[in-house]
């Protein structure tokens, strides 16, 4: 079975530079493909420079985000050759090949179309959550209440007591999927530009009675958006956060248009009390 793992880098080739010298000497990998998203700075030609073996760099023509991006690396490497499970990765992981082979060798369960490691994010342990209702989208905007309603998305401890822990959706920070059961979801919906991917793959999988499970037998380490925080400010990333959501909300949940408008309002007071704590922070660090 051939693999191959696609990283997506923005304005952050340091980062990148670290993950293609942690893995670059991995056998499981059979393909290390490096997705520039048409950065701003000079990463394209440094990146370039450690293209070797079956380490290939590319680059897009223009930023349309991270669904947009990954599935530019994943339709090069379908065209170029034939492969059997895709990795998606960040370039802020760090994982051992021995837990890369466990998944691989996952794959070879029927039930299994994706699966992730344990993911530990900053000491906090990921694993797996369930397919977010309208209810869910509906508290996530509102201000303190979003843990509760993060919360109710979480499995409980006793999920995950096996091996094996099947969930709905996982992190898309890195996860390794079947080629063929990808192609039938259409990879990533490009409709978002960053955010929801996740929660959008593991409705898609689940709409075609396809699997999402966890290792909890593996774990990697999260060095949590660490590309995303250099290039985009907190505000920024919650408006495309939001856009996401009313997308995802929208075309998969299929709210009517009272639900949605009603979201949205939700949204402008939550957003508001964002910029308020946003330029109270602004000063507080101008003391």
């Amino acid at each position: 079975m051939k693999t191959a793992i696609i990283i997506l880098n923005y304005n952050d080739y340091e980062t990148t530079i670290k993950m293609i010298n942690q893995i670059k000497n991995y056998k499981v990998l059979n393909y290390i493909i490096i997705v520039d998203n048409n950065s701003s700075d000079d990463s394209y030609d440094i990146l370039k420079k450690y293209e070797e073996g079956n380490i290939e760099i590319i680059k897009t023509n223009q930023n349309k985000g991270y669904a947009y991006g990954n599935n530019y690396g994943i339709k090069y490497v379908n065209e170029k050759y034939k492969i059997d499970n895709i990795i998606i990765s960040n370039p802020d992981i760090i994982v051992s090949e021995d837990t890369i082979k466990m998944l691989v060798k996952d794959l070879n369960d029927n039930d299994i179309s994706l699966i992730s490691p344990i993911i530990n994010q900053h000491g906090q342990i990921l694993r797996g959550w369930k397919i977010p209702t309208y209810k869910d989208e509906l508290l996530s905007n509102i201000n303190y209440v979003q843990r509760f309603a993060k919360k109710k998305m979480l499995y409980s401890d006793e999920h995950y007591k096996s091996d094996l822990s099947k969930v709905e959706v996982v992190s898309g920070c890195f996860f390794i999927i079947k080629n063929n059961d990808f192609k039938k979801i259409n990879y990533f919906d490009e409709n978002t530009f960053l955010y929801y991917e996740e929660n959008i793959i593991g409705y898609k999988l689940k709409d075609i009675n396809k699997n999402v499970y966890v290792d909890n037998k593996v774990s990697i380490i999260h060095d949590e958006s660490v590309s995303v925080n250099k290039s985009v400010n907190s505000i920024k990333k919650y408006k495309i956060l939001k856009n996401s959501q009313r997308y995802y909300v929208k075309n998969y949940l299929k709210t009517n248009i009272f639900g949605r408008i009603f979201l949205r309002f939700i949204y402008y007071i939550s957003l508001l009390v964002a910029y308020i704590v946003y330029f109270i922070s602004k000063l507080g660090g101008k003391k």
